[in-house]
């Protein structure tokens, strides 16, 4: 009965892979809509991803799980949490390309696996072997290089980490779907995205979604943006492990440091080449750990 799991495990890579290259790869569609203003496009992305998620929902038949969760109290004040968290989360990072942080949007999702594990350990009460503990010391090294030689771009790289951390704790910890639970977070901040969009439409620059039909066309996809990687994600967490997709989460942070030498030719500072050089070499400690403690877990053939 266990031979079908590996083909599980085999099914879900391409949705795994589609996932973080879609957000891998976001900074390029963020050159599109670079016109707009990060608050004025937050508010669009959010008013354009409700609508997306609703048909996806209704096509995979989870209104029931949102029903159940809008009647959940508790559940609704998580949500009501993490929805702050993500448009915070949102807000830095297209503001962050925008301005030309790119290696420091990309640092934030190298320093988050890190964060989540820092977090997992400290409330969730999860134990770390010595390595990990040694792949944590080496990270926060390099965010001290960073906090040394880089301080103008260190709140970017810590504010994405923690908002998403933080986010991804919350979820957790919510019993909740991806989906549905992106659906509600929408609906949570349609009123203050849609108030957004209604201030940038009465200042004297007008409402960027009026000034050309292909930015109206840009803007509108930053919904699809938002929710099609991360139904591919649900698909995956359903047919892998968790840990199997921790490993995928590298992809978007190493094709977003790619696009700031190549697309934008943003220049590499040393304090963020040193901080790069030992977040990578914690990454690789870490992972070469769970590797070598799954494979010993393994039963004997």
């Amino acid at each position: 009965m266990s031979n079908p799991q590996p083909e599980h495990r085999r099914n879900g890579f391409p949705a795994a892979i589609g996932a973080y290259l879609i957000w891998g790869f976001l900074p390029l569609y963020l050159i599109l809509v670079k016109s707009v203003p990060p608050l004025e496009f937050i508010g669009w992305r959010i008013i354009w991803t409700l609508p997306i998620c609703l048909t996806i929902v209704l096509f995979r038949r989870q209104l029931p799980d949102v029903r159940t969760a809008l009647a959940d109290r508790k559940a609704m004040l998580v949500l009501a949490a993490t929805s702050t968290l993500i448009a915070v989360n949102w807000l830095v990072y297209v503001w962050a390309i925008q301005n030309g942080n790119v290696y420091a949007a990309s640092l934030g999702y190298y320093i988050n696996p890190l964060v989540n594990v820092l977090l997992g350990t400290v409330l969730l009460k999860e134990r770390l072997t010595r390595l990990q503990w040694l792949a944590v010391a080496i990270a926060a090294l390099g965010v001290a290089v960073l906090l040394a030689g880089a301080l103008t771009t260190l709140w970017i790289s810590l504010t994405l980490a923690l908002t998403f951390g933080t986010y991804g704790l919350l979820r957790k910890r919510v019993p909740v779907g991806s989906l549905p639970g992106l659906t509600i977070e929408s609906t949570i901040l349609l009123l203050p995205a849609t108030g957004i969009a209604m201030w940038y439409a009465a200042s004297p620059a007008g409402s960027a979604f009026t000034q050309s039909p292909s930015l109206s066309l840009f803007i509108i996809l930053g919904g699809f943006a938002t929710a099609i990687p991360l139904l591919l994600f649900a698909i995956a967490a359903r047919l892998m492990d968790y840990s199997t997709i921790g490993f995928f989460q590298f992809i978007a942070p190493t094709i977003v440091f790619l696009l700031g030498l190549t697309v934008f030719d943003q220049p590499l500072l040393p304090a963020q080449a040193v901080s790069f050089a030992l977040i990578w070499a914690a990454i690789a400690i870490f992972v070469w750990d769970l590797l070598s403690r799954r494979r010993a877990e393994k039963p004997a053939a």
